[in-house]
C-alpha cells in the first residue's frame, strides 16, 4: 500500500468533521476511512506550539515515530496527526507509543 500526503484544506476539514479522533498529552490523531486505494497521512502543528523551529521538530518527530509503525493495514485510510504544545519535548519512541495506541483503540492497527 502506498503512503502519501494529505494536501488540501477541503481535506482536512472533512477529516475533522467526520473522523474518530483520539487524544493524549502529546498527540491528538484523527482517522477517517478513503476511497482512494492508498494510505494518506496529514501532520499539523499550531503556532500555539511555539515558533518555527518547535514547529519543525514536532513534525520530524510524528514522522519519525509514524515510520516505525507496521504498515499493513487492509483498508485505505486518511490519517491527522495533530502536534500539541508537549510533542517537541518528546522523544520519537514516546510519540510511536501514543501512536500505536490510538491506531488500535481507532481500529486502524491490530492489537499486540
Amino acid at each position: 500500500m502506498k503512503i502519501t500526503s494529505i494536501t488540501g484544506n477541503r481535506d482536512f476539514q472533512r477529516i475533522y468533521r467526520r473522523g474518530k479522533s483520539c487524544v493524549s498529552p502529546g498527540l491528538v490523531t484523527y482517522v477517517l476511512k478513503n476511497k482512494h486505494n492508498n494510505l494518506r497521512i496529514g501532520i499539523t502543528t499550531s503556532k500555539k506550539v511555539g515558533k518555527a523551529v518547535k514547529r519543525n521538530r514536532s513534525r520530524r518527530v510524528i514522522r519519525a515515530a509514524f515510520s516505525h509503525l507496521p504498515v499493513d493495514m487492509s483498508q485505505p485510510y486518511d490519517i491527522i496527526f495533530v502536534a500539541r504544545t508537549k510533542t517537541c519535548y518528546l522523544k520519537s519512541y514516546e510519540v510511536e507509543c501514543y501512536m500505536r495506541q490510538h491506531l488500535t483503540t481507532l481500529g486502524v492497527l491490530k492489537p499486540l
